[in-house]
């Protein structure tokens, strides 16, 4: 079947007479003006004749070498340094390793040997979204740097660097100069998705994807004191090449942020800008076809990167390039982050530390789960942008933005979710029956701490009734999602043997919170991994149900009043034959007393 009807006809052509001039192809996107740039970074890259030109330097930081090249480079690189080392995380659905680069000064390449150093940790990842690749070719300059060239060298005596270099390594592989239409090179690049079609960064909490259960057990392990995710984003037009951000200090991690806010944040500024960038905030537009209504900072769920850092209290920034810059621009502002980060974990590593420490040990007795706008006005801050204009376009039957290619400063609201929404009362534990293995497994993936009975065990919880229940319109990255009311039943419950306990006094109870609470958006509820408690199993036929609820109505006065009640104030309930049956049935004990009850007992 001819899946492509636009692009089939033409890759035979491509074949035979190779790529194609973009001036030459009938479907190069027609992006905006490119914004001229001449950053001082461009001296980090090296001349072609260097015997250690990266792939991607080789042409002039226009095109990425694929993964096979990415891995010989690398291969070829650590064999010369001592100082580097390459571990597999492990391996993706079509088999592809998920490469790690270990880079210590000490030459101490185990999670126990090198956190032995005392030496802060930067654990740093590229290609999360394969088509946003420029922190890969990044980071192969900054480890040829730090080791053989011995440029950069300084940076590894006083931190440790983890670096991977490709995170969806299969998406990597469905190479094409058909990937990212929104953006400006490199001249092929991967699928944003892993070879099932699901997005590694939604998919933090829910741990579906062997790719990022690889990173997760990796941050288990090895223990990074800052994180770093780089990316690629589009949406609308600026002046900012590199945008970076992590939730505030009014989430989860408030010490952590607070460090974020007085060192790093200062550091890249100031970096980025004598090397030539534009560094920023991270840009979200409230309206992609009017800048002018304002910038929206948001708080990030645990599905993200970011807002996974935030609630399990790990440093956690994204890092956003602009795709409309240039592949070399973007590449090389990478260059600098890595850098820069490297430069202000080893000055203020320790604070860090401490400050890590100060958000695991917290411990609210009220957790916020969600987060909105305050009602208060939203503050104003100086927008980098690029000039616009609106017009009407006979394409959509709406107006369009077009860009002009002209740099422009204007003011604008800051919409800061920021508020308090949803939130819950700290509990001591949340008991989870042992037929809910997909569950267990995930919350041991995460490396939460649990508790397994090794006998059946009473106790005194909440069981959560759940009403109201609504499902998504279709399938969201490989599930079903669905949302609940909840109403509390304090009960006395028996767990069988095998049954887990998760105790929310541990440094991760944050997480374990954020994944267990029905109400959570990030829950494993809510991802839809207890949907069979959602469906009735036992029913009633009429021929019994009719005699025995004439029996029921006459020895019980109050169920009559009830039911007279019901058929006063209902008339569709009145005029359903089946409601009123059922109605009865739910009244009886043979009715599944287990039907819309959250299993996960919660110990208060």
């Amino acid at each position: 079947m001819n899946r492509h009807p636009l692009l089939i006809p033409i890759l035979p052509l491509l074949l035979i007479i190779g790529p194609i001039s973009a001036q030459d192809d009938p479907w190069s996107a027609p992006l905006p003006p490119e914004l001229p740039w001449d950053g001082k970074s461009q001296s980090l890259m090296v001349g072609k004749e260097d015997p250690w030109v990266t792939p991607a330097e080789l042409t002039g930081l226009t095109n990425t070498p694929s993964y096979d090249e990415t891995v010989a480079w690398l291969q070829k690189l650590t064999a010369a340094a001592p100082e580097l080392t390459m571990i597999s995380l492990g391996k993706s659905h079509e088999g592809r390793d998920i490469w790690m680069v270990v880079a210590s000064a000490d030459m101490t390449f185990t999670p126990a040997a090198l956190k032995a150093t005392g030496k802060p940790i930067l654990l740093a990842q590229a290609g999360i979204h394969s088509g946003e690749i420029d922190g890969k070719d990044a980071g192969l300059m900054l480890l040829r740097d730090m080791t053989v060239r011995d440029t950069k060298a300084k940076l590894l005596k006083e931190a440790s660097f983890l670096f991977v270099p490709v995170l969806s390594v299969d998406g990597h592989e469905r190479s094409s100069p058909y990937s990212r239409i929104n953006q400006r090179g490199p001249v092929e690049s991967g699928w944003r998705t892993n070879a099932r079609n699901l997005n590694l960064n939604r998919d933090y909490s829910k741990l579906d994807t062997p790719e990022l259960r690889a990173v997760i057990r990796a941050i288990n392990q090895w223990e990074p004191d800052l994180y770093l995710d780089l990316h690629v984003t589009d949406g609308i037009d600026y002046q900012y090449d590199i945008t970076f951000g992590y939730n505030g200090t009014h989430a989860l991690s408030p010490s952590i942020a607070a460090w974020l806010d007085k060192r790093l944040t200062p550091a890249l500024n100031k970096d980025l800008r004598n090397m030539g960038h534009i560094p920023g905030p991270l840009v979200f537009a409230v309206n992609n076809l009017n800048p002018a209504e304002g910038i929206v900072s948001w708080t990030a769920p645990p599905r993200f990167s970011n807002g996974y850092g935030d609630i399990r209290h790990l440093p956690t920034v994204l890092v956003e390039n602009l795709s409309l810059k240039p592949y070399k621009q973007r590449v090389l502002g990478n260059y600098v982050v890595l850098e820069s980060s490297l430069r202000t974990l080893a000055k203020y590593g320790k604070q860090l530390r401490r400050a890590v420490r100060t958000d695991r040990t917290r411990e609210p007795q009220q957790v916020h789960l969600t987060w909105r706008v305050p009602d208060t006005p939203p503050e104003k801050i100086e927008f980098l942008g690029v000039g616009w204009r609106t017009v009407a376009s006979d394409i959509s039957g709406q107006d369009r933005i077009e860009y002009t290619g002209k740099p422009v400063n204007i003011t604008v609201p800051y919409i800061s979710y920021t508020e308090p929404d949803i939130t819950v009362t700290r509990p001591q534990a949340y008991w989870i029956p042992p037929a809910w293995t997909d569950v267990i497994e995930r919350l041991v993936y995460h490396g939460i701490y649990t508790e397994t009975m090794t006998e059946a065990r009473a106790v005194e919880v909440d069981m959560l009734r759940l009403s109201q229940v609504e499902y998504g319109e279709g399938p969201y990255e490989g599930r079903l999602r669905v949302t609940a009311a909840a109403d509390a039943e304090r009960t006395s419950v028996t767990f069988p043997l095998g049954t887990v306990r998760v105790p929310t006094d541990q440094p991760l109870g944050d997480l374990a919170i954020y994944l267990l609470e029905p109400d959570s958006p990030d829950s494993f509820f809510q991802w839809g991994f207890f949907l069979e408690v959602l469906q009735r199993s036992e029913y009633v036929e009429a021929y019994v149900m009719e005699p025995l609820a004439a029996r029921m109505l006459d020895r019980d006065p109050v169920l009559r009043q009830a039911f007279e009640r019901k058929l006063a104030e209902d008339p569709g309930f009145a005029a359903d034959p089946q409601a009123r049956l059922e109605w009865f049935y739910q009244q009886t004990p043979y009715f599944d007393q287990q039907w819309r009850l959250y299993p996960v007992g919660i110990e208060r």
